[in-house]
């Protein structure tokens, strides 16, 4: 039986899982990354992240985000444990929790936890969850990379493609040009290229709702006053993390492409981080960086057959919760490709 061949398109963490899930349906797997997989320069929103594997207040989302949200967090304990198995890199999994300061909707906060049977506690401070955990994104990327290496992926790096030009219903997908003019050519392709992906398919019939959204974020040294838990506190939050820093963040601005930090958004995040940790005015700030979300309505995905493309997919669109969502949104794209009965 001849071995599908299958190229996906992008390189952040939501490429890399879709990338191990198609060798594990035994596919020919080539992996088509813009920039380098595991670098800043790759992955936007999947280097960039503060790596909580949990939605931001999930009784305000569509029950789709959080399903798909809380699934993909289940995966991740065993996913972690394997990736350092097999690669010997560290992706920091860790059980924080994460402190809600005074939320506004306590009740339909607790009503929500209680029927998704998610664990919670008040306190003085508002509503803990306990159960929050979160990865170091940088090394999650770095472990994955070496995974797809050692599990036979053909890595395509600083390759970067032309945005598709097919119109026609039922149209087949054989082949797709790079900007350098080399023809890449596959059995099946997969698009999971984030910000990028309106771009890439802006020229098909399939009307994909995806703009970048610019968000920075801090990174402190370590203080003497140190957060036991994820804090997070009006769309804003600070994560301690496992070599001791913290982590402050995130925006959310419509800029386009625009990757550029600024001083008023760091004064800003400053000014939100001394307000829950007074400490951080004699804080060192280490790093101060920007990564770009593929935002969409209501942080829904795309995951499905490309309507007019037969052998094109899009795994795509998770704007703020990607990370959280890419081990159980790989599975469910990869078993519509591989017309698997699991999912």
């Amino acid at each position: 039986m001849q071995v599908k061949k299958v190229i996906v398109v992008g390189g952040g963490i939501v490429g890399c899982l879709t990338a191990l899930e198609l060798i594990e349906c035994g596919c020919n797997v080539t992996l088509v990354e813009r920039n380098v997989v595991a670098s800043q320069t790759s992955g936007e929103s999947s280097w960039a992240g503060a790596g909580i594997l949990f939605p931001l207040l999930p009784w305000m989302y569509k029950d789709a985000v959080n399903q798909l949200a809380i699934e993909g967090a289940a995966i991740y304990p065993k996913l972690c444990e394997r990736l350092l198995t097999k690669t010997g890199v560290d992706s920091e999994y860790l059980i924080s929790g994460m402190q809600i300061l005074t939320p506004s909707n306590i009740k339909e906060a607790t009503d929500w936890c209680e029927k998704n049977s998610v664990a919670y506690q008040h306190n003085a401070e508002g509503l803990l969850l306990p159960a929050v955990a979160q990865v170091r994104p940088p090394q999650l990327l770095k472990a994955l990379r070496q995974a797809l290496l050692q599990s036979g992926v053909t890595l395509l790096e600083r390759t970067e493609l032309r945005p598709l030009n097919l119109e026609i219903d039922n149209a087949e997908l054989n082949s797709w040009q790079t900007i350098a003019g080399e023809t890449l050519t596959a059995d099946q392709f997969v698009v999971t290229s984030g910000a990028w992906s309106f771009e890439l398919l802006k020229n098909t019939t399939q009307n994909l709702d995806i703009k970048p959204m610019r968000g920075q974020i801090l990174l402190y040294e370590q203080t003497a006053e140190k957060l036991e838990h994820i804090v997070y506190a009006n769309g804003f939050y600070l994560v301690p993390r496992k070599d001791g820093l913290l982590l402050a963040g995130s925006t959310l601005e419509d800029v386009g492409f625009n990757k550029n930090t600024t001083e008023a958004v760091k004064q800003e995040l400053q000014t939100k981080a001394e307000s829950i940790l007074p400490s951080l005015k004699n804080t060192n700030i280490l790093k101060h960086w920007s990564g770009l979300r593929p935002g969409t309505p209501d942080n829904l995905p795309t995951i499905a057959a490309h309507p007019t493309i037969k052998n094109l997919f899009l795994n795509t669109g998770h704007f703020r919760y990607g990370l959280t969502m890419a081990p159980a949104s790989a599975k469910r794209i990869v078993a519509l490709m591989c017309d698997s009965t699991q999912y």
